[in-house]
């Protein structure tokens, strides 16, 4: 089993809080990147996880949110600068795991269950067609990518309901394991319960 991922959180600098219910960890890898996960302290379910990565020249990035609801404003708004937000009305995906399946969640497709074609491609990505080509997309997942492990046609399933396409991959046990040994490693942890740590969109 691959477990690079685990041995990457394990050696990176750490600070953790309890807050709003969620266990909050912030992780400075050796790479200068920094990285942003909350658990939910009562199932350990991985709530958000967000990435801030430098730049080739050394500048740093915004915040980008890996899993969990994307931001409702665009991060330059927070920079001063005047951009027109997207309608309410357009499609919107989040990816929001469970215990044992990635999970994505695209609102604002009003396009019965027949209409979605959704496929792997190359084994690498997961791709989101519509017959009447009204929309497209292709979702990756990074899980995957760091265990180097390939995606596949069978373990990919999905449901539409309330105008929102719910697309299933069931983990495989490699993520999974690597997944409980991180959730104990966490919990071991010295946790605050007042303040803040650097996770915030800016």
């Amino acid at each position: 089993m691959n477990n690079s991922w685990v041995n990457i959180l394990k050696s990176a600098k750490k600070s953790a809080l309890v807050q709003d219910g969620r266990r909050k960890i912030h992780f400075l890898l050796e790479n200068g990147d920094e990285l942003c996960e909350e658990y939910d302290m009562k199932t350990d379910q991985l709530m958000v996880r967000k990435w801030r990565k430098k730049t080739k020249l050394g500048g740093i990035k915004h915040w980008e949110v890996e899993i969990g609801e994307p931001e409702k404003l665009h991060p330059s708004l927070q920079m001063g600068k005047a951009l027109l937000m997207e309608s309410s009305s357009n499609p919107i995906c989040s990816r929001l795991d469970t215990k044992r399946s990635f999970q994505w969640r695209i609102r604002n497709l009003p396009y019965p269950l027949s209409t979605y074609n959704i496929t792997v491609d190359n084994e690498s990505a997961i791709v989101v067609r519509t017959s009447n080509k009204k929309y497209f997309k292709k979702l990756f997942v990074p899980d995957m990518e760091r265990s180097g492990l390939k995606l596949s046609q069978e373990k990919l399933s999905f449901s539409h309901a309330n105008n929102t396409l719910v697309i299933q991959y069931e983990k495989p046990k490699e993520v999974l394991s690597d997944q409980d040994i991180l959730v104990k490693e966490f919990r071991k942890m010295k946790m605050s319960g007042e303040g803040d740590i650097d996770c915030k969109q800016s």
